[in-house]
């Protein structure tokens, strides 16, 4: 066996591993704080970006209303802001979202930190050069609207422009012009460590290990990529999932860490899963990818393949349901479900519907045929979810707030709000099977982002943020927060391994010649 090629390591005070919005944001944090600091990226730079660059880019913060978030909008989407209305969001709010969706398990520390830096955050994101705008053209199709005022989700007040291509953008702009490097193409293979503390990482190329030296700061995402490590920690099926993000994410520094002595925390048996077009390719494909979620669910009802409903469409506000919703899909046969409207809500769909196959019939009966579903059974499913329904009259039918327009008890899976009976032809299904987007296990950290131990004790030189960070997120997901996570964490990660960079100073310096180099000898093993 031939010896193990090195070349000579490079030096920095900070190395952020990742090329998301986490990562992007940890970098120029650092570099704000006088840091010398490099990307490492595992993708080429077209495919750069992690599960940031495939995502819708809303993010959740508390804000005072409308008002208040026009102060962060760009000027091309002032024009939108006169056709929305807005409450405002407050802490508090933001506080019962994390905790009811997480089944009162998340972080109370972290989630504390993410409330209240997330509106200051936006703003310096802004100043970065992200353009913000309003998720109008995102969620409602105003097409089909003209003329309405439309009451807007308060818990996510604003998206990027030009979604994840657009945010992967503007902060790798921001990131040029602070002149700091990115290697891209350089896939991180494992952490140099010396007991609990880290002094660099070591990247994988083709022919040879490249060792970086210096506070070592991950943001490179979960396992949410690796088929083995879904089907180990997810369960039966998830290896078969489509990916909606990078190929990229396969978990290795994240395994590499708790190899290290991090602490796995969180939901390591849960993801980010929602609903998607059937057509979903296996992996992320930015020039699909982004237009086939399927979330207006709560205007129709959702059926699998033997015709029977299987969830409550009408829960919560689609924001709040959809990221656990994909699991409900992928526990049924094959995997998939159809969601079935009529004529009534059909306007109210996502304009990303239309990148779909609808699948359209003047009967039940007549659907079902062509849907392949026994249709003895999916007129029993629609009869008896229309004689739960309140009643014909849609004048309490309120698409944009919770109504309380709900079936009756003779169901034994309720709708609980936009109860409308099915009856208006023709009627419009479209297929949807369970979409991977991020995974919730991860490695604990503290307020400062530094990643502790099984102790509980910080590992000196190590920090992360974003998805491989975990505590915050249970079984379900407020959605936008995921983004928000990112850059906060981001932001402080940054910031503090810039300021021990500078610290430890002559003492990191004197032991990466000399004790790092001895540790690499004695790997170098014929």
């Amino acid at each position: 066996m031939s010896a193990m090629q090195l070349d000579a390591p490079q030096v920095y005070d900070v190395i952020v591993v990742g090329g998301g919005n986490a990562a992007l944001c940890a970098a120029l944090s650092a570099h704000k704080a006088g840091a010398t600091v490099v990307i490492l990226e595992a993708a080429s730079r077209e495919e750069r970006g992690g599960n940031s660059r495939f995502a819708g880019t809303a993010f959740r913060a508390p804000h005072q209303g409308l008002a208040h978030v026009k102060t962060v909008l760009c000027e091309q989407a002032l024009e939108d802001a006169e056709r929305c209305s807005m409450s405002p969001y407050t802490p508090e709010d933001y506080r019962n979202d994390l905790q009811s969706t997480s089944h009162g398990r998340n972080d109370p520390l972290m989630s504390e930190i993410m409330i209240q830096d997330a509106w200051e955050t936006i703003e310096w994101m802004k100043d970065k050069g992200v353009r913000w705008e309003t998720t109008l053209r995102k969620y409602y199709n105003i097409e089909t609207q003209k003329g309405i005022i439309i009451d807007l989700m308060s818990g996510a007040p604003v998206k990027v422009v030009g979604d994840g291509e657009g945010l992967i953008r503007d902060l790798y702009n921001a990131v040029e012009n602070a002149s700091i490097p990115v290697r891209y193409d350089c896939p991180a293979h494992e952490l140099l460590t010396s007991g609990d503390t880290v002094y660099g990482v070591r990247t994988r190329q083709t022919d040879k290990y490249v060792d970086f030296y210096g506070q070592v700061l991950l943001a490179c995402g979960g396992f949410s990529a690796n088929p083995a490590m879904r089907r180990q920690y997810l369960g039966e099926g998830w290896d078969l999932v489509p990916v909606r993000g990078t190929r990229h994410n396969t978990g290795t520094m994240l395994r590499r860490a708790v190899e290290a002595g991090a602490r796995p925390v969180g939901h390591w048996g849960a993801a980010h899963a929602s609903p998607q077009d059937i057509d979903a390719p296996l992996t992320g494909d930015i020039t699909k990818t982004p237009v086939i979620p399927r979330y207006s669910y709560t205007y129709g009802i959702s059926v699998n393949v033997e015709g029977k409903r299987f969830f409550d469409e009408g829960e919560a506000e689609f924001g709040l349901t959809y990221a656990k919703i994909g699991k409900m899909i992928g526990d049924q046969p094959r995997a998939i479900a159809y969601q079935i409207f009529d004529q009534k809500t059909i306007y109210l769909l996502q304009t990303r519907y239309s990148s779909g196959r609808p699948i359209v019939a003047d009967t039940i009966r007549e659907l079902a045929t062509k849907l392949d579903v026994n249709p003895t059974v999916l007129e029993r499913t629609v009869q008896e979810f229309n004689a739960a329904c309140p009643g014909a009259d849609i004048g309490h039918f309120d698409p944009h707030h919770l109504d309380g327009l709900c079936t009756s008890s003779s169901l034994a899976i309720p709708k609980s709000n936009w109860a409308l009976r099915l009856e208006r032809g023709p009627f419009v299904a479209y297929g949807v099977t369970c979409g991977i987007t991020f995974t919730y296990g991860g490695i604990a950290s503290d307020d400062k982002a530094r990643v502790l131990n099984n102790e509980g004790k910080a590992m000196p030189g190590l920090y992360c943020a974003g998805e491989i960070a975990g505590g915050v997120f249970y079984h379900n997901y407020a959605g936008g927060a995921g983004l928000t996570k990112g850059a906060v964490f981001g932001r402080i990660a940054g910031r503090e391994a810039a300021l021990r960079a500078k610290g430890a100073g002559g003492e990191a310096a004197r032991f990466r010649p000399c004790k790092m180099e001895a540790a690499i000898s004695s790997r170098r093993t014929a």
